[in-house]
C-alpha cells in the first residue's frame, strides 16, 4: 500500500543507495554498495562551483570481498564525487577492513577504525547496508534454486541463527518461530488479569 498523499510541498533533496550481493566463480562473495545524493535545485558550492540540479552531491561505492566465515578479504572503496577536496584521501583507509567478521560488533569496529575524522560518514553509513545485504546474500546458499519453503529458514544444531527476536515477527514467541524454527520457540507469558476498579465496586 502506498504512502498516502501529502500535503503540498517542494522537492529538496534524494538519496538513494543501493546494494547488491554476488557469489563469485572462485567460491567467495561481493556485496556492492553505491549512495548517491541530489540536489533538486540549482545551487553553489565552495569548491566546485554552481551545481545544476540533479548533478551528484556524494556519489561514493564500496565493494567487500568475504568467505563463507564472513571474513572481510578484499576492499575496494571509490568517490567520485564529493564536494571538499580531502574526501579523496580517506578510501585508501577502507583496507582497514579486512580481517573484521560481518557479524556481531561489525557497527562498533568500524566506526572504531574509520568513524569520526578517520573516515568519511557517507561511506561508512554504507558498512551497515552492506552487512546486511552480505547476511541476506550468503543464508540464499551457493544453490540458491534448490531451496524450498521447508527448508529456507531451518538450522541445524541447537545454534539459534542470528535474526531471532531482531523484529517483530522473528519474535520467539511469535508464531513465525513456532511453525518454522519451533526448537527455539518461548511460548509467550499470559497477559496480567486486569485489576479491578474499586470505583465499579
Amino acid at each position: 500500500m502506498p504512502l498516502s498523499t501529502p500535503a503540498p510541498r517542494r522537492h529538496f533533496h534524494t538519496r538513494a543507495i543501493e546494494a547488491q550481493g554476488f557469489r563469485r566463480e572462485d567460491g567467495l562473495w561481493d556485496v556492492e554498495a553505491h549512495i548517491c545524493d541530489t540536489k533538486a535545485y540549482d545551487y553553489e558550492e565552495f569548491y566546485r562551483g554552481m551545481m545544476p540540479a540533479g548533478r551528484p552531491v556524494h556519489a561514493m561505492s564500496i565493494r567487500l570481498t568475504f568467505g563463507d566465515d564472513m571474513i572481510v578479504k578484499e576492499v575496494e572503496a571509490v568517490s567520485d564525487a564529493a564536494p571538499y577536496t580531502p574526501c579523496q584521501d580517506v578510501t585508501p583507509r577502507f583496507q582497514q577492513l579486512v580481517g573484521l567478521r560481518i557479524g556481531g560488533g561489525w557497527r562498533m569496529q568500524t566506526r572504531q577504525r574509520l568513524g569520526g575524522t578517520k573516515g568519511c560518514t557517507h561511506m561508512v553509513e554504507l558498512l551497515d547496508v552492506i552487512a546486511t545485504v552480505a547476511f541476506q546474500t550468503i543464508t540464499s546458499g551457493p544453490e540458491p534454486e534448490k531451496r524450498t519453503r521447508d527448508t529456507i529458514w531451518r538450522v541445524a544444531g541447537d545454534k539459534p541463527p542470528y535474526y531471532l527476536d531482531g523484529c517483530h515477527s522473528w519474535s520467539r514467541s511469535g508464531e513465525v518461530v513456532r511453525t518454522q524454527l519451533p526448537q527455539f520457540f518461548i511460548p509467550p507469558e499470559p497477559e496480567p488479569e486486569p485489576k479491578p476498579d474499586p470505583k465499579n465496586d
